[in-house]
């Protein structure tokens, strides 16, 4: 190609590009990335067909003025989930602590309570899980095993892997449930605890209590506390659909939506930290059992630091 045509073809992509480095942007940023990379290649392309060095020249200022935009802005989104993490998430934790009290109660109330109830009517069990579910959880938990928890799979990726997908399925179903009129996010935060705490309270009943808590006391606090907050998220939602004040009910849900979700990105991290440890922690059996409780209540202590404390000081400031 000709370089009339080939200028011909490109010049409204690169004074788009041009435009929008120098503060006129007439695209999205989010398309940044691959007008850079179309822009790069474009110059190599007239750097290896021997355009003029006027192109070649302008090209590649772009390219370098693109990269320090390019690489700058996802320096300050690194800044930004940094900043959430450290700051922007507990305190919308704390602000959103009615909803994250209301949530917490659907949850650990009946988890709690089906734990003490199975220690001194074990068979009630029968009538909250299958037979099948009980003798497969007779085998994860069986003091006998080499590795305790799953045993589809040996290799505790092939494990991390299964236990995000199960983590974010629960996560989702529970946050997505609010749309129902919060009703959907209500049954997801009753129907897990009264799976959990069935199996809680059974497997302690029949003697696999060490295996059991030493298995999921690493990961508990960050596992259990994401499904509250992403009921906690869910209601949110519901909230906006049931009551929505003086706004119509779309604009009230739009409006709720920017701290659900922000709340549900959190929840998410949460899990995705908790299947971590559920896959590479909670299964090592030469661990000892005091040290994995010892560190399962120092992270429940961490958490419950973190959601009281951290933030305060920048949001004082």
């Amino acid at each position: 190609m000709k370089q009339r045509s080939f200028e011909a073809a490109h010049a409204r992509e690169w004074d788009e590009f041009e435009h929008f480095l120098d503060g006129r942007p007439s695209f999205d940023a989010a398309e940044l990335p691959l007008r850079y990379r179309r822009l790069c290649q474009s110059l190599a392309l007239a750097a290896d067909r021997q355009y003029s060095p006027r192109l070649v020249d302008r090209l590649s200022r772009l390219a370098l003025h693109g990269h320090h935009v390019l690489y700058r802005s996802r320096r300050r989104q690194s800044q930004r989930v940094l900043e959430f993490v450290l700051a922007g998430f507990p305190r919308l934790v704390r602000e959103e602590w009615r909803l994250v009290a209301a949530a917490g109660l659907l949850f650990f109330g009946p988890l709690a309570g089906l734990i003490a109830v199975l220690q001194q009517f074990p068979e009630f069990v029968h009538y909250l899980l299958t037979p099948e579910q009980i003798a497969r959880f007779h085998a994860m938990y069986d003091p006998a095993n080499r590795r305790i928890g799953m045993l589809e799979a040996d290799h505790s990726l092939m494990m991390f892997g299964f236990y995000i997908w199960n983590n974010v399925r629960i996560g989702f179903q529970t946050f997505a449930g609010g749309l129902l009129f919060g009703v959907g996010s209500a049954w997801f935060l009753g129907a897990n605890a009264v799976v959990i705490g069935a199996v809680a309270g059974y497997l302690t009943q029949v003697g696999y209590s060490e295996t059991f808590w030493s298995f999921v006391a690493g990961h508990s606090s960050l596992e259990l506390v994401a499904i509250v907050l992403a009921g906690a998220a869910g209601l949110r939602l519901g909230l906006a659909v049931i009551a929505p004040g003086g706004f119509s009910r779309r604009s009230a849900l739009v409006a709720a939506a920017k701290p659900a979700v922000r709340m549900m990105y959190g929840a998410a991290l949460m899990l995705f930290a908790a299947a971590f440890v559920e896959a590479f922690w909670s299964p090592l059996t030469e661990v000892p059992f005091q040290l994995k409780i010892t560190v399962g209540l120092a992270g429940w202590g961490l958490l419950l630091a973190y959601f009281g404390f951290a933030g305060r000081a920048r949001a004082a400031g």
